[in-house]
């Protein structure tokens, strides 16, 4: 069984590879996220996050973001393997529960990932 950790190796740190992700990815929109896929070499799953100022203030940013990892710490293994993922909230998306996630990333990234 694949551990359930959130480690640093599994996270877009970089800003030059997040310039990559978002100038080579394939772009996918949903209701509140924009998502963009790029496979990379390192064959890890790694998950970036944007949630600018617009989504809420500094506390209701913070949770979105908690939301976003807790889903991808809890769903990595039914990810595609070797794919940085950067999940861009989109303005006005609160209030936003974990359940709200997971439906919405779910049929975007698990049901893609599938087909």
């Amino acid at each position: 069984m694949e551990s359930q950790t959130f480690g640093k190796d599994e996270r877009v740190r970089k800003r030059q590879d997040y310039l990559r992700i978002y100038e080579q990815g394939v772009r996918s929109y949903s209701e509140r996220f924009t998502i963009i896929m790029c496979r990379n070499q390192s064959g890890i799953r790694r998950l970036g996050m944007t949630v600018s100022k617009k989504a809420g203030n500094s506390v209701q940013r913070n949770r979105i973001k908690r939301l976003l990892r807790e889903f991808f710490r809890l769903n990595k293994a039914r990810l595609p393997a070797s794919q940085d993922i950067i999940i861009i909230a989109k303005k006005g998306i609160l209030p936003l529960s974990y359940q709200d996630v997971r439906r919405e990333l779910e049929s975007s990234l698990i049901n893609r990932a599938d087909e």
